[in-house]
């Protein structure tokens, strides 16, 4: 992971150097994503989130004290991600403080509680985005929770009765166990009534998903694919681009050709058989992640700029190391940002209101 600039005393700073940090400050902040809980209630083999034992969480308390920076940023879009965000126990509290504030709350979730906690999460949240990596055994297997899929499917089926039109999407996260079976999975998404289906190449450089130390050869070795496995998977993908051409074209499979070439060369990119390319991106100047602990990171993937508990979101997202960090940032460039299997790019220019391009983990 590449380091941050170190920051020089203010007093010796130069106009050049003023100038150049300010043009790096942040007045819009579309964007935020927010992990309401920090533990999970699957035990995926790509992710560690699910080893932590110390509880953490973000407070309504917490969220009526960012609900200040929100309207001073024209935020008008929280992402609710994990850990498992429903497992806290305030979350819908949460998503209606966020609601009242005409912004949209979207739930990444693993799915295992949306059948419990159906009524309350159609009134409360916008839009839901769940974990998907296969047909039923193989999810099962992934996800490491016998019936997971079916708890999934026993989920959607009550939500719709709540909220028939409510749009429930699914996240593939492509790795050794799915590679072969992305067909299959779009057969899935559709037969349990999913909106869409959208690929993701698994991490497995960075410290995030609690690998704080990174990935260890072994954890590694069993999500990242052989050169015979991404042949499959290069096969994999160019059937899947020739038989779902319907739902390409229609949108049910949310990437489109060349980005889903895109995971092939991810992992490509690990044999060597090819260099890491950064995706098209500027998170770090639209979008904050706020974690359960109060952390508050530029993406997922880089460092801490701050704490929301001894800081306030205005002052960390502008403070001097954020300012450094984004002014030294380039991101065709930097180690992290080339391996990122992550996205997030929306047009800077004042007033826009495109929707963004966002592809964020599960």
């Amino acid at each position: 992971m590449s380091s941050l600039v170190s920051i020089s005393n203010p007093d010796h700073s130069t106009a050049a150097d003023v100038r150049s940090l300010s043009a790096h400050r942040v007045s819009e902040l579309p964007v935020v994503v927010l992990s309401p809980h920090n533990q999970c209630n699957c035990r995926c083999v790509m992710c560690d989130i699910w080893r932590i034992r110390q509880p953490q969480q973000i407070s309504p308390a917490e969220l009526e004290a960012l609900l200040h920076a929100f309207r001073e940023f024209g935020t008008r879009w929280v992402v609710f991600t994990g850990g498992e965000p429903q497992l806290n126990p305030q979350l819908f509290s949460l998503a209606r403080m966020l609601k009242a504030e005409g912004i949209r709350v979207t739930l990444l979730t693993a799915g295992l509680l949306l059948e419990a906690q159906a009524e309350e999460t159609a009134q409360a949240i916008d839009d839901i985005i769940v974990s998907l990596d296969g047909p039923p055994p193989l999810h099962d297997q992934i996800r490491r929770v016998p019936g997971a899929f079916d708890r999934i499917t026993s989920g959607i089926r009550v939500l719709r009765r709540f909220r028939p039109d409510m749009q429930i999407r699914a996240r593939c996260t492509v790795q050794r166990a799915n590679h072969a079976s992305l067909c299959a999975t779009v057969k899935s998404a559709r037969e349990i009534g999913l909106n869409s289906i959208s690929f993701l190449g698994a991490d497995v450089s960075s410290p995030a998903f609690n690998h704080p130390q990174g990935w260890q050869p072994d954890r590694r070795d069993k999500v990242v694919l052989n050169a015979i496995e991404v042949d499959a998977l290069s096969r994999e993908v160019e059937e899947l681009i020739r038989s779902h051409a319907a739902d390409l074209a229609a949108g049910f499979i949310v990437e489109s050709p060349a980005k889903l070439r895109r995971i092939v060369a991810h992992f490509q990119a690990h044999l060597g058989q090819g260099s890491h390319v950064a995706p098209r991106c500027n998170a770090p100047w639209v979008s904050a992640v706020i974690e359960a602990s109060g952390d508050v990171r530029p993406c997922f993937f880089h460092p801490v700029i701050g704490n929301i508990r001894a800081a306030t979101l205005q002052q960390i997202v502008n403070g001097p190391q954020a300012l450094q960090f984004r002014s030294s940032l380039d991101v065709e460039r930097d180690p992290v940002c080339r391996r990122c299997v992550c996205s997030l790019h929306i047009p800077r220019q004042s007033g826009e209101r495109k929707a963004p391009e966002i592809r964020l983990p599960l």
